[in-house]
């Protein structure tokens, strides 16, 4: 069962995006930094900041896009482990395009599938679930 995202912006900073975790539990912004180094995807949950290289948006559509079917999200923080075969697992993999994490600050560069598969949904670029838990993700 989907439901529809309740977004609002452009997705720049003065203009996010105003999303909801896959669980519909929590709401968040997200918007890009081009002018970042690296280019970046900025996520703000309450007072704290996250990113994420920007290339995770085009490196993740091709990852689901290859892999063909739905992937379970396995939302973590950094430093817990992951389940394999998962949209977190693969974004801290160092045989991904970027050769391990894509997050950008230290501590924080978790919760990759919980921040990063909204945006990846509002693009149009996936299928993303949303039950209380064990949500999935998948390329259009």
């Amino acid at each position: 069962m989907t439901h529809p995202l309740v977004t609002y912006g452009t997705g720049q900073a003065d203009d996010p995006w105003l999303l909801k975790t896959p669980s519909l539990s929590s709401e968040y912004r997200a918007w890009r930094d081009e002018e970042a180094d690296p280019p970046a995807l900025v996520v703000q949950v309450g007072t704290t900041r996250l990113s994420y290289r920007l290339r995770c948006l085009d490196d993740a559509s091709a990852m689901l896009a290859a892999t063909g079917d739905w992937v379970p999200l396995g939302n973590a923080d950094e430093g817990k482990p992951v389940q394999p075969g998962t949209l977190e697992a693969w974004a801290r993999d160092p045989n991904n395009p970027v050769g391990g994490y894509y997050g950008l600050r230290k501590g924080y560069r978790g919760r990759f599938a919980n921040y990063v598969a909204p945006v990846l949904e509002v693009l149009g670029r996936v299928e993303l679930e949303h039950n209380p838990r064990n949500n999935r993700i998948r390329a259009k």
